[in-house]
């Protein structure tokens, strides 16, 4: 993976400082932009989990609204020359995907079905409009992202933590599980990561305030996910449905074109899917197998 620090001498630093306020402190944020008048910000802080989301709406939008709102102003006010790059998200398009007959484009309207998506829809028209009073903003649309040390609250690291479990003898050997039906377009976080860094090293690249999805194109099952983790494992796993887990997805199936990242920035996936999948398993056994109390 390419290291930002790395790239045309730029140097890669922090915005926030340990222990201090973070991104719903406006004049924290301002005094931050004026020191280091950055030649670029990749703006990933959000609340980020769909589920903490929807436990607490108000910090929710604090943080992934009002939050963003507080650094592009930022931007505008002290720093001008600096692009803003924005990790939005494919959740916003929502509704959209029931109605596309393919891989979803960047036209489509943004029709969130959960809370958190309607907290980065927000944020995401919120830019286009700030584009528009001159703030240099790249809006990406990742598509469901995962790799080694991502929380095993997203279903492909908890999955993998799992198994590591069931190798290290911590857990029986069954994993239950939910609705294993639902569809989705999936890239390892190092590909998503190459873009950030393109869009905010290449400024002539992009125009201000372009939408990209970050997509494969390709959609996969959850279950054949599962499947294919339990394949690189040599315990026998039993896959066991329980039904206080299954839960209707409102969004059967999301894929997205990402011809508009290939275009404007050349980029596109290149790590195999089974890459991933094995980089993830062996990060989880790493943490597992030498404390056998578990992560």
């Amino acid at each position: 993976m390419r290291r930002l620090a790395n790239v045309d001498g730029i140097r890669a630093v922090p915005f926030f400082e340990p222990g201090k306020p973070g991104l719903t402190d406006y004049s924290y944020i301002r005094r931050r932009m004026q020191e280091i008048r950055p030649f670029s910000v990749i703006h990933l802080a959000a609340i980020a989990a769909p589920s903490e989301a929807a436990q607490d709406p108000r910090g929710a939008f604090d943080v992934n609204l009002y939050g963003t709102l507080n650094l592009a102003e930022s931007i505008l006010r002290d720093s001008p020359e600096t692009r803003l790059i924005f990790a939005g998200s494919s959740e916003s398009y929502g509704r959209s995907f029931n109605r596309s007959n393919g891989p979803i484009q960047e036209d489509m309207p943004l029709e969130p079905n959960t809370l958190y998506g309607v907290t980065k829809a927000s944020a995401d028209m919120l830019l286009a409009q700030m584009a528009g009073r001159g703030l240099d903003v790249v809006r990406f649309r990742p598509f469901n992202h995962t790799g080694p040390g991502q929380s095993d609250a997203y279903v492909v690291s908890s999955f993998a933590r799992q198994i590591a479990r069931i190798e290290s003898g911590l857990q029986p050997a069954v994993i239950d599980v939910g609705n294993l039906e639902a569809w989705r377009d999936f890239l390892d976080v190092r590909d998503v990561v190459e873009a950030y860094v393109g869009a905010a090293t290449r400024k002539e690249a992009l125009p201000s305030g372009i939408a990209l999805n970050l997509a494969s194109g390709e959609a996969r099952r959850i279950g054949d996910i599962l499947s294919d983790l339990c394949s690189m494992s040599t315990f026998e796993i039993t896959i066991r449905h329980d039904a206080a887990r299954m839960r209707a997805s409102d969004t059967p199936l999301a894929a997205g074109n990402g011809c508009m990242a290939s275009r404007y920035l050349g980029w596109r996936p290149t790590i195999k899917w089974s890459d991933t999948l094995r980089d993830i398993l062996q990060f989880w056994r790493a943490r597992v197998l030498p404390n056998l109390g578990g992560p």
